[in-house]
């Protein structure tokens, strides 16, 4: 491939892709050459009631141990932590950037110029990035899809862009994720069987043209990026096949689920998980897009889903909702104004054991902004507490024992 003065080229050895970059016309003397890992998925134990799995996923910013869930960072931070509190109190392996978002601000150059996102939001484990193909179905009114892509409006300032296969895929590269995603139309719930289908079918088209497109693509920041394809279908059992079927041709070293947890009952999004994941390989890792509530995680790690991302955790609780193990929590109702027990006595984050539900709540009540950061902090440590339970009992054999009694708890109002 060439690329300025010189060519690079990309071979495989092993697990190791080395990248030679050689002087330009017929001088084969490589300059340099550096080794990038591809990425490695190891099943290591699935539950033998169930079709949960612990597994490791290894890229080059090192392990990821699933089942996982990532903690949303839209704008290159997950909001209201600081990325020490996000490494040494909640300890994802791997957290989400949205490539929508970080396009329109701080914008790809800027993005650029620090060395891509790691460096830029001081992160030095692994990112995920989707392709904004979620953010464009949400501006429904501001949007037009076409074949050769979308047309939007900013939500900023009403500017006019376009997203294609082919720029998302540069837009990711230089934004410098460890996984990145398939440009795809995602389809609203309910939707008739015609738009479905048509949607499914041009998120095929697009997906070729990504996987085209990628292979012109040289890494920008000397490490490998991997690529996921999206299953799309909506709530139809013949769709959702199909599309599994396709995304399962293409050989890509990751697969994802998209278009679930857009408002379709419960029942259906298990229904389409259990599904797909009987056609996806079983050797790649299964990423369900947007999903969920602590109960949906069980539920869809037991049908064989390794990766999960959703805003719940923080966006509930900067309004006063807490994740726990027994139950969900108001922290603002009058109830807890008089209660001085910790927060969570078997969390997993400091602010669990350090403040008592009745200051919380004073927090809620006085508006005052470390309350939500107290409560962000809490519903993360928890989720990221509960898919690492789900994997030692993956790993013990009696998964589905404790996730059945683990969704009767939390199911509960406390």
């Amino acid at each position: 491939m060439y690329k300025g003065s010189y060519y690079i080229l990309s071979t495989n050895i092993g697990d190791q892709n080395f990248i030679f970059l050689l002087g330009k016309f017929f001088d084969a003397l490589p300059i340099f050459a550096f080794s990038i890992k591809v990425l490695q998925f190891k099943l290591q134990h699935t539950d033998p009631a169930s079709k949960a799995r612990a597994g490791e996923m290894i890229t080059d910013h090192g392990s990821i141990r699933t089942p996982i869930f990532m903690p949303v960072g839209t704008v290159a931070s997950v909001k209201g932590v600081h990325q020490k509190e996000l490494r040494e109190e909640i300890d994802p392996d791997i957290i989400l950037g949205n490539t929508y978002h970080l396009y329109l601000r701080p914008g790809i150059e800027i993005l650029r110029k620090a060395g891509g996102l790691h460096a830029f939001m001081g992160w030095d484990r692994n990112i995920l990035t989707d392709s904004g193909g979620y953010q464009v179905y949400s501006l429904s009114g501001n949007r037009k899809i076409r074949e050769e892509g979308v047309k939007f409006k900013s939500h900023i300032d009403g500017s006019s862009h376009m997203f294609t296969p082919e720029n998302v895929m540069e837009i990711q590269r230089i934004i410098g994720a460890d996984i990145i995603m398939a440009f795809d139309e995602c389809t609203p719930y309910p939707c008739d069987y015609q738009y479905a289908e048509r949607s499914m079918h041009l998120t095929h088209r697009w997906l070729d043209r990504c996987m085209a497109h990628l292979e012109k693509l040289p890494y920008e920041y000397g490490y490998s990026q991997t690529f996921f394809p999206i299953v799309q279908g909506s709530t139809y059992t013949d769709l959702r096949k199909r599309s599994a079927e396709y995304i399962a041709g293409v050989g890509a070293e990751g697969n994802a689920i998209g278009g679930l947890s857009v408002g379709e009952p419960a029942e259906e999004m298990y229904a389409m998980t259990e599904v797909v994941c009987d056609i996806l390989p079983e050797d790649k890792p299964r990423y369900l897009m947007g999903v969920g509530t602590p109960i949906n995680l069980l539920e869809n790690i037991a049908l064989g889903i390794d990766m999960f991302d959703c805003v719940m955790p923080t966006r509930n609780g900067r309004n006063g909702m807490l994740f726990t193990s027994h139950g969900t929590i108001n922290i603002k109702n009058k109830k807890w104004e008089s209660d001085f027990s910790p927060i969570d006595e078997h969390g997993p984050t400091f602010v669990d054991r350090e403040y008592s539900k009745a200051y919380l709540r004073h927090l809620f009540a006085a508006n005052e902004f470390l309350g939500k950061q107290i409560a962000t902090i809490h519903n993360l440590g928890f989720y990221l507490w509960l898919v690492r339970e789900a994997r030692n009992h993956i790993l013990a054999g009696d998964f589905a024992t404790w996730k059945n009694r683990m969704v009767k708890q939390m199911d509960n109002r406390l």
